[in-house]
């Protein structure tokens, strides 16, 4: 006969050691003991009889009791032993509970640790566990969804106003996803849905002076500038090399040649992480030259001038264009490239792929093929003198023709 709610609330156990069995039909049976009321179902698999634990009365009702035999049958049938089952989907638990996603975040940023430099691996682990981990960290990382990160993630940070963060932080969810993936513990990247649900990025604008007469009263500006010799040079070298000022500020000794007029940058510092050779004008060398008394028996050019053992900040330059009377919204120390991007173009006619190869821009030939790091250096060179020479005549004020470009 069927048991019944009543009959399992007030059953009461006996004196027998081992308890008393009342069935309920299929194999399940309700076992009292002094301990406690246990659902049992006896079954058989692989020709051995097998009895499987399906909870403990009050906790489990009768009709979840029944609830489970139903499905341990269905696994029956189906040739699965209801018992593996049990203990496979009782493993799982267990690592979904190991596998949080800052415990597989924090596995990730770990084993990827060799291909990012010191500075941005701690931003990295700065951004997860300021704007990442506090929201979704604890859940286990095959139970995050799309909306999860979208609305417990990004939509915060777009929230104050930090868009251009969301977009990096969206991209770094996905790269520790792709890593689960990898390690068997997620089936895809939920960040791929979150494609079109972002707010678009604000563009980056740089403030740069792009008109000749400007130019000028900045050249002598930076010309009269007194400060540390090391930003002196920094800043008189800007606008004839117009690098990044990133790779300005780390540029090191052994990496240029003054007798040959070139700076050779390694791809590791730079952007699109090429080789990079810097044509270096007879006004440049100067500067150098002039310089290497100073800075020339440390490692980098331009020092910090609290230790020699880095280089100068990347606010430097920026704080003396500003001490000089130019703010951010007039010149910064990227508008550089920008002044020279234009003006080597509109005014001086001089060939846009030359400019943009010496912007470290990618440049493709007639046939598609980019330009390695040596290509036209003999023009570049020609170039970057004729624009070195440009900027002393905008200095000194003297009347300077534009050059029309040839058809």
């Amino acid at each position: 006969m069927a048991l019944t709610d009543t009959f399992v609330r007030q059953v009461k156990a006996t004196e027998k050691a081992i308890g008393d069995k009342y069935a309920d039909g299929g194999g399940m049976y309700l076992l009292v003991k002094a301990a406690g009321k246990y659902w049992r179902m006896d079954y058989s698999y692989a020709g051995k009889r097998k009895t499987l634990a399906l909870g403990t009365y009050p906790e489990v009702s009768l009709a979840k009791a029944r609830d489970r035999r139903a499905v341990a049958r269905e696994l029956l049938a189906d040739g699965t032993d209801p018992s593996a089952a049990k203990r496979a989907e009782k493993q799982a638990r267990a690592n979904s509970a190991a596998s949080t996603f800052e415990v597989v975040a924090r596995e990730w940023l770990s084993k990827t640790a060799a291909k990012r430099k010191a500075i941005t691996q701690a931003k990295v682990k700065t951004w997860l566990e300021k704007d990442v981990f506090p929201f979704i960290g604890s859940l286990p990382i095959s139970a995050i969804g799309p909306r999860d990160i979208l609305e417990r993630v990004v939509r915060k940070l777009e929230a104050r106003g930090a868009i251009d963060t969301a977009h990096r932080i969206k991209q770094l969810c996905g790269q520790v996803f792709r890593f689960a993936v990898v390690s068997g513990l997620v089936e895809r990247d939920v960040t791929s849905d979150l494609r079109e649900a972002l707010a678009v990025k604000a563009g980056k604008h740089f403030a740069a002076i792009t008109e000749p007469t400007p130019a000028g009263g900045l050249m002598r500006s930076i010309h009269v500038y007194s400060g540390h010799p090391c930003t002196v040079a920094a800043l008189k070298l800007s606008p004839l090399v117009f690098v990044r000022p990133g790779e300005l500020r780390t540029a090191e000794w052994a990496e240029f040649d003054l007798d040959g007029a070139e700076w050779r940058i390694p791809g590791s510092k730079m952007k699109m992480k090429v080789d990079h050779i810097v044509p270096l004008s007879a006004q440049a060398v100067e500067i150098l030259r002039a310089l290497h008394p100073i800075s020339g028996h440390g490692r980098y050019v331009f020092p910090s001038i609290r230790t020699g053992e880095r280089p100068m900040s990347e606010n430097t330059i920026n704080a003396a264009l500003r001490g000089m009377g130019y703010s951010t919204e007039v010149h910064t120390a990227h508008g550089f490239r920008a002044m020279a991007r234009t003006i080597m173009d509109e005014v001086l006619g001089e060939r846009v792929d030359f400019i943009e190869h010496q912007l470290s821009h990618m440049v493709k030939d007639a046939n598609g093929r980019a330009y390695n790091r040596t290509a036209h250096l003999p023009a570049r060179r020609e170039m970057m003198q004729r624009w070195a020479d440009y900027l002393d005549k905008l200095r000194i004020g003297a009347k300077v023709i534009p050059i029309s470009r040839a058809a």
